[in-house]
């Protein structure tokens, strides 16, 4: 009951916020600045802020601020950084290994993107030039997945993609209703880094419908059985307690279910429309 009480608190904390940025997008539209706190070290770091702000306007979600960090220490898996705040921020180092930075050392200098709740969404080195943000417009499919790891995505026109999802965004994106419309920051990798209403409508109608958000420990339906079919373009069937049952696997799960075989026991996870989400116990533990 604590728990339960705890989610639903979380839930109206981030979907308050939510609502706070869509309100302030209604207001101010062309508000996007290099904050105070994050000033830059010297007149030359002032100006290349400046064209920071600028030229990624078009790569940033509304209410998104880009900041000068400089990095004070680097660790196996994170970065420290200071943006001119009391604290230190804490950068994983993941992400820049997976887009391929040059080696990130202490002394250098990040251009870091935060959201209007001032959490850290991105980063990429000064100089580097970043031409594959995109921002996607449409609304959750579906329930996510355990853990939020994953989210399918329906454009207007009804067309689904799958994205994985950064770790700092997917308690904010298990705060938004299935089917409310939404602006998606998508990043190199293809992954969701960051999201905010599509209007003030949209953040309006969100606060009504808090039923239709993901749950944490997940919605979706698990599903024993063997595989008698292998994946097979978007399917895969599996022989259940009730006979053999075909399953359309949703395109971001497709390279792990390819290495099934035949007669090898697995548990799916199906969403509501009876499409495999996931895998809840991995196949080799399972053989």
């Amino acid at each position: 009951m604590h728990q339960m009480r705890l989610t639903s608190t979380v839930a109206v904390i981030l979907s308050t916020a939510l609502l706070g940025s869509a309100c302030a997008q209604n207001r101010n539209p062309t508000d996007r600045r290099v904050t105070k706190a994050s000033a830059p070290h010297n007149q030359q770091h002032q100006a290349q802020a400046t064209k920071v702000a600028q030229k990624d306007d078009q790569q940033l979600l509304q209410g998104n601020q880009t900041v000068f960090g400089r990095v004070e220490a680097v660790t196996s898996d994170q970065i420290k950084v200071n943006i001119g705040e009391v604290q230190p921020r804490f950068l994983p180092l993941k992400p820049a290994q997976e887009k391929n930075f040059p080696e990130i050392k202490p002394g250098d200098d990040l251009v870091i993107t935060v959201n209007e709740q001032n959490l850290i969404v991105d980063y990429h080195p000064v100089g580097y030039t970043s031409t594959d943000h995109k921002i996607v417009q449409g609304a959750i499919a579906d329930t996510m997945p355990v853990g939020h790891e994953r989210v399918v995505i329906r454009s207007k026109d009804g067309k689904e993609q799958a994205f994985e999802v950064r770790s700092q965004v997917r308690s904010k994106l298990g705060s938004i209703p299935v089917g409310t419309p939404m602006l998606f920051l998508i990043d190199e990798t293809n992954k969701i880094t960051d999201t905010t209403f599509a209007g003030l409508d949209a953040a309006k109608d969100a606060q009504k419908r808090p039923e239709d958000r993901s749950s944490i420990k997940g919605a979706n339906r698990q599903v024993d059985g063997t595989v008698i079919e292998p994946l097979n373009g978007d399917r895969i069937t599996i022989k259940t307690g009730d006979g053999e049952r075909p399953f359309e696997v949703r395109e971001i799960m497709q390279e792990r279910l390819s290495s099934l075989r035949k007669g090898e026991s697995v548990i799916l996870l199906v969403d509501n429309e009876n499409k495999v989400v996931d895998i809840a116990v991995p196949p080799a533990s399972a053989r």
